[in-house]
This record gives C-alpha cells, sequence and structure tokens, in this order.
C-alpha cells in the first residue's frame, strides 16, 4: 500500500481566515480512512527538511530570512501568508514528506503528499501560497544522491509551474512540463520544456485528449526513472480561481491516464495535492480523494 504523508501542524499555523480551503488537508486523510481508501498505517508525519537540502534548489539568503522571519513585507504579501516561524516548519515538513514518499516510491511504485504542489516557489523567493517547492527540493535529492538520473515533472494544476520551471531552467537532466490555463495566475508565465496553455472554460474532451497524447510521448522520448505528479483539482468547472471547465469524473480520468503510463512503463511516481478552490469543500475533497482511489485501483 502507498505511503502518504501528512502533515497535522498544518492545523496551528494559520490564521481564521486563511483556513478555507485549507481544512481539506485535515478532512482528506479522514475521508480516505472512512471509506477504506488508506488505512492509518498509510500516513505518516514527516520529520523537519535538512536545509542543506532545501540550500541545493533555493537561494541561501532567501531561505535565512524565511527561517529567521525576517523577509519584506512586500515579499510576505507575495506569499499570501502571515509569515510565522510555524508556517516555516510547516514547508519544511512538506519538503521533507516528498523526499520520503519518492525514497518509498522505488518499492510501492506510488506515493503521496497530502500538503505539497507549491510550484509557485522560485529558487529566490515564495509566491501564492508556496514557500518552498516540495518537488523541486526531492527531485534534487534524487539527483544528488544517485536515487535518478532523469526526471519528468508533470503539472497539471490549472496554474502553471512557474517556480519548478525557474529552478530548473538549466538542468538537462529534468524535464518540466506544465498544463494550465492562459489566462490563469501567474500572468507572466515562465518557460517550462513544455507547456500547453488552455482557453477558458477548456472541457474535458480536448484535456484528457492532450494528456493521453502528450503523457506517453514524453515518456519515451525523455525516459525518465522517476516521475513527480502534481495533481491539482482546480481545473474543474466548479473552482474560484481556475478557469476551466473540466468535470469530477474528467479529473480523475486525468489521474488515471497519467497512473496508468507510470504504471505500464514501471516508473515511480511521487505525488503532490496542488490545488483546489471550490466553493463547496466536499467538491474537493471528492476531487483530490479520487486521485488515491484510482492510484490503488492501479498499483
Amino acid at each position: 500500500m502507498f505511503p502518504i504523508a501528512f502533515h497535522p501542524i498544518y492545523k496551528h499555523p494559520l490564521p481564521e481566515g486563511h483556513r478555507f480551503p485549507m481544512i481539506k488537508y485535515e478532512l482528506l486523510p479522514q475521508q480516505l480512512i472512512h471509506e477504506g481508501t488508506a488505512s492509518i498505517t498509510n500516513f505518516f508525519e514527516p520529520d523537519i527538511c535538512n536545509l542543506e537540502t532545501v540550500l541545493a534548489v533555493h537561494n541561501s539568503s532567501y531561505v535565512d530570512q524565511l527561517v529567521q522571519l525576517t523577509l519584506e513585507p512586500r515579499a510576505v504579501r507575495k506569499i499570501g501568508f502571515p509569515l510565522s516561524a510555524a508556517l516555516v516548519e510547516r514547508e519544511l515538513r512538506i519538503a521533507q514528506g516528498t523526499i520520503l514518499g519518492c525514497q518509498q516510491s522505488f518499492e510501492t511504485k506510488v506515493s503521496f503528499n497530502i500538503a505539497g504542489g507549491t510550484h509557485h516557489a522560485y529558487s529566490d523567493r515564495g509566491e501564492a501560497f508556496c514557500l518552498l517547492n516540495d518537488q523541486a527540493i526531492a527531485a534534487q535529492f534524487l539527483l544528488d544522491h544517485k536515487l535518478a538520473k532523469k526526471i519528468l515533472i508533470i503539472d497539471l494544476d490549472v496554474h502553471q509551474g512557474n517556480g519548478t520551471a525557474e529552478i530548473f531552467k538549466q538542468n538537462n537532466q529534468v524535464f518540466t512540463f506544465s498544463t494550465h490555463g492562459k489566462t490563469n495566475y501567474p500572468f507572466k508565465k515562465e518557460q517550462s520544456d513544455l507547456d500547453i496553455e488552455f482557453l477558458d472554460g477548456t472541457t474535458d474532451e480536448q484535456f484528457l485528449k492532450t494528456i493521453a497524447t502528450v503523457v506517453p510521448k514524453l515518456i519515451e522520448e525523455q525516459k525518465p526513472d522517476f516521475i513527480f505528479y502534481l495533481a491539482g483539482v482546480d481545473i474543474l468547472k466548479t473552482d474560484k480561481l481556475g478557469k476551466l471547465s473540466c468535470s469530477i469524473e474528467g479529473c480523475k480520468k486525468r489521474d488515471e491516464i497519467v497512473f496508468h503510463y507510470c504504471n505500464q512503463y514501471e516508473i515511480p511516481v511521487q505525488v503532490s495535492m496542488g490545488g483546489g478552490y471550490s466553493p463547496e469543500i466536499k467538491t474537493i475533497i471528492d476531487a483530490h480523494a479520487n486521485t488515491y482511489r484510482i492510484a490503488k485501483n492501479i498499483f
């Protein structure tokens, strides 16, 4: 059964006005256990990531200001959360959870981070609720420890993985692939190795046809020995921050396509949650839970 990183510390660092839809991080594990998709033994609470590991990806000055809580007010505003020691600790735990999940994926084929997907964190700054880029940190960890030679990052959130693209723009061992809404944040896009932009109102048919065509082609061309998957559910028509029009079933099929090819080509995969901002929390939980349900069926 696949391991799932869980971060109970998320119950504490944010003031009341910032907690919805962040409550999903508390409710999703409960739902997965309740329905039998996962058991309590699947979950683990990671320790704090070693700063040396973080510094392999992030600028030392930026990391120091985060840890010392000395970021300028303007930089804090770009992040969108009030800066606190608890919030920084949470980000370090998320990064470590993704790393530990990666290590387990070599045995279990797939692992999950119940949080993560902080793809807007650049090497030298944070933005859009992302302080440290968990999948970028973990990808560099795999490379530095000779656990992988070529990595494919599949980012299917409605927002471009701009921070991830910037971090790996000069790294030929990591191929960054992002699909996203053309008019969605970030309004100034970075250049991933492959970007596919969807127009407002894109529905399941076009979205899924693109994913089903591109994912196996990239695996054949890049021949990765590890895949990171950012499974944001903000592609839904109901999402408050997204501009696409995919259904819950379409989002579920998207996950099935990605997992099918990871399994077919026998490539271990680590999955981080990413965004989801529908008005009703039950919609968000169901869409995220589908990712775990599909994984259980395939792997």
